[in-house]
């Protein structure tokens, strides 16, 4: 309503601050001498609260509190002193002489636990470098962040000092020297600072920014963006010298140097910045300049106007045309240098490499040259012989300027005109600061034209320090708007300018966190700023709407206070409304009265009562119809909110009046019949994953009058629900029936009390079926609330406007049909089957008594609705059997989600596929094997059986629930179905997580469990098409690329997975491909038959016409889910898949198999080489198309690549299956490697026999005999065989007998003894081919029985065989 002076900050440290700026003059008595008596009568009781511990540890905590008190008000020090406080107040700077204090800003908790802010001392320190010289200036220059997250505050702040020497030197917070400037010679009188503003309309000038430094006969102006760099570089060179990094030279300071004319003395400056004259401006001047035959340009100059403020005359209005004037350059570097010598050689005086102190001090003392300045005359000024100016603060909109006097005036100019136009008396040593405000956002919106621009008022604070008031006063010819009380040694603290370095661009969404006015009063270090509200800037008639606007806003403030009693709210909240005047206002006011949360309800009843009756007694033309049918409409709903509070707060039970024996008894039957499968679906329900739940949004939670008023709205009459999310009419509706439900309000009194309200009966059921639906479990553990939702149903339906009387029982009723609608929409099965049952019946007593009515007749009716419902029954009871099957948890240790809900309506709209599709994910999340699934599926014909399976008992459990849903969707989730739809929901759940080889491994399994040929061919096509296909032949390329084994690197970049998943997807795919392989359909006149591999067809193999035809399976439904519409479902779409080429499967099967045993044994190959180029051709192409495929004999040069890759296959396999046989469970056991190499020998058109031969070496080289001896049966080639085996036998005996480290007599006896030839021969084999030398002596006399078995006598190599073999038994018997 009024201006108010509020405290924001407080600073801290006050006497240490005093202390350290007067060291000198503590012991001075005469001090206190200065003061007068009324100096001397200010309270400073609370003085000693302010002490700053930390300040105690440094040497102060001897002196007491009474000492302190007396030190800190024992003189007006701070008028001795400069001040200067950052526009963002967190930085404050107090000088004096050659002593200066930084302050900043810290945060603390006070005794009541709030947090605010405090200015603590962060450095102090000399800072004078130059004998003699003095602090005569300080401002503070916060610098703006150039990141674009930055949203308004500063980036760090710069403290600009000028000294009576002449120089400028500028410090970071923590008063390191960043540069020093000597630009005039003479005393630094001013300093101030120009930022950036947005221009409020498009003819406001954009003004750039400047740092003025006012000299006694100069003026120097650096221009905002040169400085705001060589600042940044300065402060980063720093932290590079610190760093020991190489020092970078900041960039030059562009400057503009002005000599003062025609005025005697100059005490202040104002920079006011660019201004154009219009046309007769610029002809007045060039008349009075230039005279008769002065010519005037065709455009206006640009001009930087400023304002000096002295004696002789008193005030100087100086024009500086743009471009008059090049700027000048000044090195920073020598400065720059200069100062990182005094600041930091002595504590690092190596970071920067320099020479020595004592070299550097004869620099040091040389002056830089000083450029001389620009002749500029005054253009006109005020005169007045005997007036001298003291001080001038231009307003934030550069119009208006304030200008004090040694005749204690307060002048106000209008910079434009350059004419003073206002006067104040009486204010010696005045201070002066300015508030500009701004119109708040909602105060013109209301206006019938567009909306109109935001209007800023400019107000003018005047501190007079001899009175010790502070006034606000209006602009231009305002009156005082405001006027406080202060101390009379305070300081008015007035910035004039915000951050450096924004622009147009970056300032868009930045909220600048600076204040316009300070007061720093030091006798309690508090600081506060000056608040004003706009209104006080307009006319009565305009304030009358701002007055408005801040009852609404003392309104809100009241609203938000917690900790406001009722009645206090109540009274003030009641007095604001009829004070506002506006209707739209007080309207605004009621709806956010309303809105409160913390209100009551009896008080906003009150309050809108009282509000009523006082527009009921105006002039009825004069009262807003909008505000008053407002009024009743909301005290209306309130009236309603109450009452039905009182009926639920009574206790009064609820009397069953409505229901009658037989229907309670069928409801009975109902129930019971449905007992189990609920008393299951709330086991499962309540042991479900605790969730976390507010209080406020629990259904049990009151619901707030706010809330009620926000879902209800009043036309007329009649009271209508307003649609909102279903949280909201579930909260309403447990608000209005749920004590009905329970029995514990009385449920005829609450439908009468709703039914005179005029709400539709259609929306009281829909609140109704809402509450019900979606406080299942609640109504699941309360037996009793079944037959009180049947009472409330029937009170509903008796309701007029409820049920049509004219309602043909032929047609579906609306009313019946917006219960079944609710049913089969909502996700809670149980509760929406309980409410089926009671609905059902309900409308069967319904219709009984319509057709006695109209038929007098005692047969039983027969309607469409009541088919309706059975359906719907019938519906909801499946639906329940497969939500408790979903509700089963999963077993520990799987990766848990989100339990599935399903309704009606989401099957129906699922397709014919949408069951069999929410059974396969729920088997994927118990992660149940295809197997266990097979022995679950089993059982659908053995439920009846009493015999327990010895499983677990969560199995049995899981397995009867499956069974159970199957047998209410015997067609729907038929074997074949289910393991189709397992298998696509572990290929996709494989597509998302690749790295789970076990998914499809697990896929290819259930599609083995697919009894029809079509859906296990159109499932096996739709896979390989969807999925496998891409990753396949990026494994093939890339294996073909690196020509072996990839590692786990490459395998993730290019394939998406890890080798090991690759091996197994390899693996998976081999198996799909044998799948459709085996697959026999009869199509086209002739039957694809695969299952023998090992014959190669050129062709598509014919089978003999006798075979029986497999006809496609009949997809069928359940009659009650025959509606269902949606997508086609995957059995469909797996039968309308085309048949695929058998010669291009084996092709592919051929290629996956040689992936699979290069990456299973980290062969080197390149799979795509062992093919031709019409091989290659063929390879990814669509299963179904016709390919030119290889055929006749193969190039002998990629049978000998095959055979050697067949081979070292078998050469891994036998080395996996000795480090089996030496550690059990470190290789791998499988044994049908030998038999696929043999099978893929045939398809590569490799000789077998060399295999088997090669197969035999490597098991007789690996010491694997027994193995060796079952395959030597197979081979054919027995000569080259034992030639082969006669070698073997060599190289162990070789190694027995020469080769062993511990050689025995009897051996090197024998070894004498044998024939030459053969100790020439075994001195010539090499053990060391041998992958296990170390062999029994009894396996090596049977492998040499075994060569003299095999080998002809007439062999070149018998007799030798026959010399190895007494030589073992020889060595035998030695042994």
């Amino acid at each position: 309503m009024s201006c108010c002076l509020l405290e924001f900050c407080r600073v801290q440290e006050l006497k240490a601050v005093r202390e350290f700026l007067f060291q000198n003059q503590q012991n001075n008595p005469s001090l206190g001498d200065k003061k007068s008596e009324n100096e001397l009568a200010w309270d400073d009781s609370d003085w000693g609260s302010w002490d700053n511990p930390e300040a105690k540890e440094d040497g102060s905590g001897t002196t007491t509190g009474v000492e302190e008190d007396s030190a800190a008000g024992s003189a007006p020090w701070l008028q001795d002193c400069v001040v200067s406080l950052s526009p963002c107040s967190d930085l404050m700077v107090v000088a004096k002489d050659h002593k200066a204090v930084f302050l900043s800003a810290k945060w603390r908790t006070d005794d009541g636990g709030r947090e605010e802010m405090t200015l603590a001392v962060s450095w102090s320190g000399t800072l004078s470098t130059e004998e003699g010289e003095s602090v005569s200036s300080v401002i503070c220059i916060p610098l703006a962040s150039q990141k674009r997250s930055s949203t308004g505050r500063p980036d760090w702040t710069c403290i600009v000092v000028g000294f009576s020497s002449g120089y400028v030197r500028f410090y970071t917070e923590s008063g390191v020297l960043l540069l020093a400037q000597l630009l005039n010679e003479d005393p630094v009188l001013r300093l101030k600072c120009r930022t950036y503003e947005i221009p409020r309309h498009p003819g406001v000038t954009e003004q750039h920014e400047e740092l003025s430094i006012l000299y006694p006969a100069a003026l120097v102006t650096i221009d905002g963006f040169s400085l705001f760099q060589s600042l940044r570089a300065c402060r980063n060179q720093v932290a590079r010298a610190a760093a020991g990094s190489e020092v970078v030279h900041p960039p030059p300071l562009a400057y503009k140097k002005w000599g003062l004319q025609d005025m005697d003395t100059i005490v202040d400056h104002s920079s006011v910045g660019i201004m154009t004259l219009c046309v007769f401006d610029q002809m007045k001047n060039a008349s009075i300049l230039g005279g008769f035959h002065a010519s005037v340009k065709g455009s206006p100059p640009a001009m930087s106007q400023y304002i000096t403020v002295g004696g002789g005359p008193y005030t100087g209005f100086y024009y500086a045309i743009e471009g008059s004037s090049q700027p000048l350059l000044s090195h920073v570097a020598l400065a720059v240098a200069s100062k990182l010598t005094s600041a930091l050689f002595s504590a690092a005086s190596g970071w920067l490499g320099w020479k020595k102190q004592s070299e550097e001090e004869p620099t040091q003392k040389q002056k830089p040259k000083v450029e001389p300045a620009t002749p500029m005359a005054v253009r006109f000024g005020l005169p007045d012989s005997r007036r001298h100016g003291e001080f001038i603060c231009l307003s934030p909109c550069n119009t208006l300027a304030g200008v004090t006097d040694d005749f204690g005036r307060v002048t106000l100019l209008d910079v434009g005109r350059g004419i003073a136009i206002r006067m104040w008396k009486g204010y010696r040593d005045a201070q002066l600061g300015w508030v500009q405000v701004s119109e708040g956002r909602g105060e013109r919106e209301s206006s019938p034209s567009a909306p109109l621009p935001r209007r800023h008022a400019q107000f003018l604070v005047i501190y007079a320090p001899r009175r010790g008031i502070l006034e606000v006063w209006g602009t231009q010819q305002g009156p005082r708007v405001g006027a406080f009380t202060v101390g009379k040694h305070c300081r008015l603290l007035y910035a004039g300018y915000r951050l450096m370095g924004v622009n147009s661009v970056t300032s868009q969404g930045w909220l600048l966190h600076t204040q316009q006015v300070c007061l720093f009063d030091p006798a309690t270090g508090a600081l506060r700023t000056v608040t004003v509200p706009f209104h006080l800037a307009l006319s009565d008639k305009k304030s009358e709407r701002a007055k408005d606007m801040h009852l609404l806003k003392r309104l809100t403030t009241l609203l938000k206070s917690r900790e406001v009693e009722p009645d206090i709210l109540e009274s003030e909240a009641q007095s604001v409304l009829l004070d506002i005047k506006h209707p739209a206002v007080k309207k605004q006011a009621l709806e956010s009265l309303l809105a409160n949360k913390n209100a009551p309800v009896s008080c906003l009843t009150n309050i809108t009562r009282v509000l009523l009756a006082s527009l009921k007694g105006q002039d009825p033309e004069a009262v807003d119809e909008g505000l008053f049918q407002l009024c009743s409409s909301q005290l209306k709903l309130l009236q309603l909110y109450t009452d039905i509070q009182q009926l639920h707060s009574t206790g009064e039970a609820t009397t069953d009046t409505h229901t009658e024996p037989t229907e309670v008894a069928g409801i009975a039957e109902e129930l019971a019949r449905v007992s189990p499968t609920l008393q299951r679906y709330a086991e499962l329900t309540s042991g479900s994953r605790p969730s976390v739940s507010f209080a406020l949004d629990s259904p049990d939670a009151s619901l707030p009058v706010r809330s009620f008023l926000s879902q209800m709205e009043c036309e007329g009459e009649e009271i209508r629900v307003v649609p909102g999310p279903n949280a909201d009419w579930t909260q309403l509706g447990s608000f209005l029936f749920w004590g009905c439900l329970t029995g514990e309000s009385p449920l005829q009194k609450v439908c009468n009390t709703l039914q005179k309200t005029g709400i539709s009966p259609q929306q009281l059921l829909s609140l109704l079926l809402s509450v019900w639906l979606h406080r299942e479990k609640e109504v699941l553990k309360k037996t009793e609330a079944v037959r009180h939702l049947h009472t409330l149903l029937t009170a509903l339906s008796s309701m007029k406007g409820a049920v049509e009387e004219s309602w043909d029982m032929q047609c579906v009723s609306p009313w019946w049909q917006q219960v079944r609608s609710a049913c089969v929409q909502s996700h809670s099965s149980a509760a929406a089957l309980l409410a089926a049952i009671v609905a059902h019946r309900a409308a069967k007593a319904n219709i009984t008594i319509l057709a006695e009515t109209k038929f007098q007749s005692e047969w039983e009716a027969v309607s469409l609705e009541l088919e309706q419902w059975a359906v719907c029954v019938r519906q909801l009871e499946d639906v329940l059997a497969l939500q408790t099957l979903l509700c089963v948890p999963p077993p520990q240790g799987t990766p848990g989600s989100a339990t599935p809900h399903c309704s009606v309506k989401a099957l129906l709209e699922g397709g014919r596929g949408g069951i069999a599709d929410s059974v396969a994910k729920w088997v994927f999340r118990q992660d149940l094997a295809p197997e266990r699934l097979k022995d679950m599926l089993q059982r659908r014909g053995e439920a009846e059986s009493t015999e327990k399976s010895q499983e677990d008992a969560a199995f049995n459990r899981a397995a009867e629930l499956l069974v159970s849903v199957c047998q209410r969707f015997p067609d729907s989730l038929s074997p074949d179905l289910l393991f189709a739809h397992c298998c696509w929901e572990y290929v996709v759940q494989w597509n998302k997580d690749p790295e789970e080889g076990r998914y499809l491994c697990w896929a290819v399994e259930h599609l083995k469990l697919v009894s029809s040929p079509h859906i296990q061919l159109g499932i096996s096509s739709m896979m390989w098409n969807t999925f496998i296909v891409k990753c396949f032949s990026a494994a093939a390329f890339l294996i073909e690329k690196v020509g072996k084994a990839p590692k786990d690197r490459l395998c993730r970049r290019d394939v998406g997975m890890g080798d090991c998943a690759m091996t197994a997807f390899l693996g998976s795919c081999v198996q799909l491909l044998q799948i459709l392989m085996e697959v026999r359909i009869k199509k086209d006149g002739w039957m694809h038959t695969v299952g023998q591999i090992k014959m190669f067809p050129c062709v598509a193999a014919q089978a003999d016409s006798g075979v029986e035809e497999v006809t496609p399976p009949e997809l069928c439904v359940e009659e009650v889910w025959g509606e269902a519409e949606g997508p086609a479902s995957l059995a469909e779409l797996a039968l309308e898949q085309k048949g695929v080429h058998y010669p291009l499967v084996q092709h592919h099967y051929l290629l996956a198999s040689l992936l699979h045993t290069a990456m299973t044994f980290s062969l080197r190959v390149k799979p795509l080489s062992l093919f031709d180029s019409k091989g290659k051709n063929a390879f990814f192409r669509e299963l179904s198309s016709i390919q030119l495929m290889p055929s006749g004999d193969m190039d002998p040069g990629l049978v000998s690549l095959r055979q050697e890759f067949l081979l070292r296959v078998l050469t891994g396999w036998v080395t996996t299956q000795r480090e089996a046989v030496e550690g059990p469970g470190s290789g791998s056991g499988d044994k049908t490697w030998p038999s696929l190499c043999l099978d893929l020998g045939l398809l590569l058109q490799v000789n077998p026999d060399i295999l088997r031969r090669h197969l035999v070496c490597e098991l007789y080289n690996q010491g694997l005999d027994p193995r060796a001896e079952q395959v030597m049966f197979e081979v054919e080639d027995k000569d080259v065989l034992g030639s082969q085996l006669l070698v073997l036998t060599g190289q162990r005996l070789s190694y027995s007998l020469l080769h062993t480290q511990t050689q025995t007599r009897p051996a090197m006896e024998l070894l004498a003894r044998l024939p030459p030839t053969l100790c020439t021969w075994l001195k010539a084999m090499d053990p060391s081919e041998l992958g296990c030398p170390s062999v029994p002596l009894s396996q090596t006399s049977r492998l040499v029985s075994r060569l003299i078995e095999i080998l002809p006598e007439n062999h070149g190599q018998y007799s030798l065989a026959l010399h190895l073999l007494e030589a073992v038994e020889d060595l035998q018997r030695e042994d």
